[in-house]
């Protein structure tokens, strides 16, 4: 991810403060004015890795994992579902799990 610009702001008299735009939106600055044809390309760019965060965190969301563990636990005790079943569905849910977690490491790892 690219470092936002450094913005000087004047704060009192004889104050000057430092701070940072983020990235939140799209930000047009000379380059924006100099090459405006490169603004739909930004805009798609933008785009892109706002459904990359989403997709992220929807996939690495353990709490949906976690209640699709607990829903099969419980239809395997009504005995909606087979014991066959059950060990195989609860082998992939417990599979997703870990790596979740793992994932979670590498990102905090980096």
């Amino acid at each position: 991810m690219k470092k936002p610009f450094k913005k000087i702001t004047a704060g009192s008299p004889g104050q000057v403060r430092e701070s940072r735009e983020s990235d939140e939106g799209l930000g047009f600055g000379l380059l924006d004015v100099i090459f405006p044809f490169l603004i739909p390309v930004k805009g798609v760019v933008w785009i892109g890795n706002k459904l990359k965060e989403t997709a992220d965190a929807e996939i690495t969301d353990k709490s949906k994992v976690q209640e699709e563990l607990l829903d099969l636990q419980m239809r395997f005790e009504m005995g909606e579902v087979g014991e066959e079943e059950y060990k195989k569905k609860e082998e992939k849910i417990l599979e997703r799990l870990e790596a979740i977690r793992k994932y979670e490491e590498e990102k905090e790892g980096r």
